[in-house]
């Protein structure tokens, strides 16, 4: 509680200081409605309909078609009311994804209390054991939509929740979300179960088939950032909540800490000795007959070795019985979706318990974000406040969201990325989707999908500003969307030439809780850090010693094996380049000097930036006759304010969004002979905002200015070349 107070104190002092945002910046809003003129479309990348030959398969380990063909997510997430469109925006929405390459949409927060058109329960009613037959509807019409557009769905069972009267849940206004609650409550397991046969049964009337039938639902998911044995370490297993409306991550309540502890209990007495019990009661300094009392984090040091395996075994069983569960009754229901159990969400923390009860399943998944805000809020306000480091992740490579994402694919198992985000109003934004697209391919990881298109309808998208993680109104990173699409579809960068497995025995999974954060976020001793950053890594067993790793020191810069990707960062002048046949990238600090990554060279003003270039008509982009470049900046709201130190906002502003644009010029090297090149500035539908200007030929290669407020040039050959 002091450290919240004395944040929040911090913030307030600071916002009383707010520093407003350069001049420099234009407004600049990406139109979803109006693109009758767009220049840029990637939509022919996407195979239509979605699921037209059959459902998603795993074939050597990744996702596949039917053909056998591999299948590469390139995806979003949609949440709560957004996931709702009318009859009359659906198709609109629709198109505006394929046209920037998405090919699957993740279903999120279907069950949120979020109000009125924010969920799949009816509002007011007093259970969520129905659901609302006009919100079904609209789901329905987007998912027939999307899937004929090539666009698969992901569907999320269980992610906000929350129990009503007659639902018959106990403590149920004190419980916030539930997490960790149906791994050993019958009653929310129950309710978990029924949701589930609800919603995959339901047939949807466009499609003509039931969700379990219908081969668009490439993924359907169990439950959301959600295990108990993160609640244990993160000590939300203590039984001390008691207020009302907890919000996401509480304490359980009592009456749940002493149903898991009498589960506990009955767990002890089924696999060990009376003795061995008795002498962990003698260790918690409780009686005979008293129950053995179960371990907070503050314990887990100096608890015996045995004592605390025996603990994380309970839990580990708990998990991973209510995956198998979940996981026959959809396969029993006819599910042909591939399943996934959770994410691997808690990089401060290991992540291998969960992970090794989740490969069991299809598909393995994990969340990440670079510096994600941390939230207070005001007791007498309830005025909601938050901080950020605000700095850049080109400076960090062993902390970045690449290596910590890296810890959790496992050989033999497709591995997706289902929440990624740099959250808004990060400065350094630009660098997210770019390198982790690129190090993705590289790791020959089989989806991303960014945290989030949208919070709410498109009714409201007009007025609406952004929040930490609405990636709609963003131009930088709807742009990189489009031009990433290509590269990620087309597999542009080369996957790694040597793959390092790694190994944990059952002690280990279990005894990397207790290592120290020092580890973080691989918690495998002996494990360079930067080994994800030159070669692909999988988790091999859960069942064998590991160690004995190579050694790779995070020398500068740090290249993958491929020669593709090359990861500058001495002296806070990080750089990451990306030099592929098709796609070229400079990514961080590129401003003050002419940077290089293959045959793109930049000269700009902007410190800090990417720059992005891939081909449009596959061809290497020394010869192609049509190329996407994209230069993003900062962004931020109109009237946005910075408080003193750029780590918290005076002031969020409002739409429309403003744009840093980049200025200075690019060179491209061409082969001798390629066809003349001129130069469109696209405006938010990616139609012109004028006339083309030709490319002006030199001694290096073909020249671009980048002069104009914007985020995005088509390249093209010169009519008649």
């Amino acid at each position: 509680m002091a450290k919240s107070a004395a944040l929040l104190l911090a913030l307030v002092c600071a916002c009383a200081a707010g520093l407003a945002e350069d001049d420099g910046m234009v407004p600049f809003t990406m139109d979803w409605r109006d693109n009758g003129r767009a220049l840029v479309d990637l939509s022919s990348l996407l195979e239509k309909p979605a699921g037209k030959d059959g459902f998603v398969q795993v074939k050597d380990g990744h996702l596949c078609l039917p053909s056998g063909r591999r299948l590469r997510i390139w995806g979003v997430n949609f949440t709560g009311g957004a996931c709702f469109p009318t009859e009359a925006d659906a198709p609109a929405v629709a198109d505006h994804l394929a046209r920037f390459g998405v090919n699957c949409v993740r279903f999120h927060f279907l069950d949120s209390n979020w109000g009125k058109g924010a969920s799949v329960f009816p509002p007011g009613a007093d259970t969520t054991r129905r659901l609302d037959a006009a919100q079904l509807d609209r789901l329905d019409r987007f998912v027939w939509e999307l899937k004929r557009r090539g666009i698969y769905t992901n569907l999320n069972l269980n992610v906000g929740r929350v129990y009503r009267e007659a639902d018959g849940v106990a403590d149920r206004e004190s419980i916030g979300l539930g997490k960790a609650l149906q791994y050993f409550d019958e009653r929310i397991a129950e309710l978990h179960r029924e949701y589930a046969e609800q919603l995959l049964t339901h047939r949807n009337p466009y499609t003509k088939t039931e969700y379990r039938h219908e081969p668009a639902v490439a993924l359907v998911e169990l439950v959301n950032e959600n295990s108990v044995v993160e609640a244990w370490f993160c000590g939300r297993l203590r039984g001390k909540q008691t207020a009302k409306n907890p919000g996401t991550w509480s304490d359980i309540t009592p009456h749940y800490a002493e149903l898991l502890t009498r589960k506990f209990n009955d767990w002890l007495a089924e696999r060990y000795p009376a003795a061995k019990l008795q002498g962990w009661r003698d260790e918690a300094k409780v009686g005979a007959e008293a129950p053995i009392p179960r371990l907070e984090p503050e314990q887990f040091a100096k608890a015996s070795a045995e004592r605390f395996a025996a603990e994380a075994a309970f839990y580990m069983e708990l998990e991973d019985r209510y995956f198998q569960r979940m996981d026959r009754l959809l396969k029993g229901l006819g599910v042909k979706a591939l399943v996934v159990a959770s994410s691997d969400h808690s990089h401060w923390r290991t992540g291998y318990p969960l992970v090794a009860s989740a490969a069991k399943l299809d598909v393995v998944d994990g969340h990440v974000y670079w510096q994600h805000p941390r939230y207070v809020v005001d007791p007498k306000t309830q005025k909601r406040g938050f901080w950020i480091p605000n700095s850049p992740m080109v400076n960090e490579p062993l902390e970045s969201s690449v290596v910590q994402l890296a810890r959790t694919a496992v050989a033999g198992k497709p591995y997706t990325v289902s929440e990624v985000n740099h959250p808004f109003p990060s400065e350094y934004a630009a660098e997210g989707i770019p390198i982790l697209a690129a190090y993705a391919l590289l790791q020959d990881w089989d989806g991303i999908f960014l945290y989030t298109f949208e919070h709410a309808g498109p009714a409201e998208w007009a007025s609406r500003r952004p929040g930490h993680f609405d990636i709609r109104p963003d131009p930088v990173k709807m742009s990189q969307i489009a031009a990433c699409a290509a590269m990620f579809h087309r597999a542009d960068v080369a996957a790694a030439r040597e793959t390092v497995a790694r190994s944990y025995s059952a002690a280990q999974v279990v005894e990397s809780l207790r290592l120290p954060t020092s580890e973080k976020p691989l918690y495998t001793p002996g494990f360079s850090r930067a080994i994800p950053l030159v070669h692909a890594t999988r988790i091999r067993s859960f069942q064998q010693q590991g160690g004995g790793y190579p050694k790779l020191d995070a020398s500068d810069p740090i290249v993958s094996d491929t020669g593709e990707l090359t990861w500058h960062h001495g002296g806070k002048q990080g750089l990451v380049t990306v030099a592929t046949g098709r796609t070229q990238a400079l990514i961080g600090f590129v401003g003050g000097t002419a940077r290089t990554a293959g045959g793109l060279t930049a000269e700009v003003s902007n410190p800090f930036c990417s720059i992005l270039l891939t081909s449009l008509d596959d061809k290497p982009l020394e010869d192609s006759g049509r190329m996407l470049l994209v230069a993003g900046a900062r962004v931020a709201n109109t009237g946005m304010r910075w408080a003193e130190g750029r780590h918290t906002l005076a002031d969020w502003g409002r739409a429309p969004m403003r744009i840093e644009p980049v200025k200075g010029r690019v060179l491209l090297r061409r082969r001798d002979g390629a066809a003349a090149l001129e130069v469109v500035a696209l405006d938010g539908a990616s139609a012109p905002l004028g006339p083309a200007e030709a490319a002006r030929p030199g001694d290096k290669g073909v020249e671009l200015r980048l002069d104009k407020p914007t985020v995005w040039y088509l390249i093209r050959a010169v009519a008649g070349e």
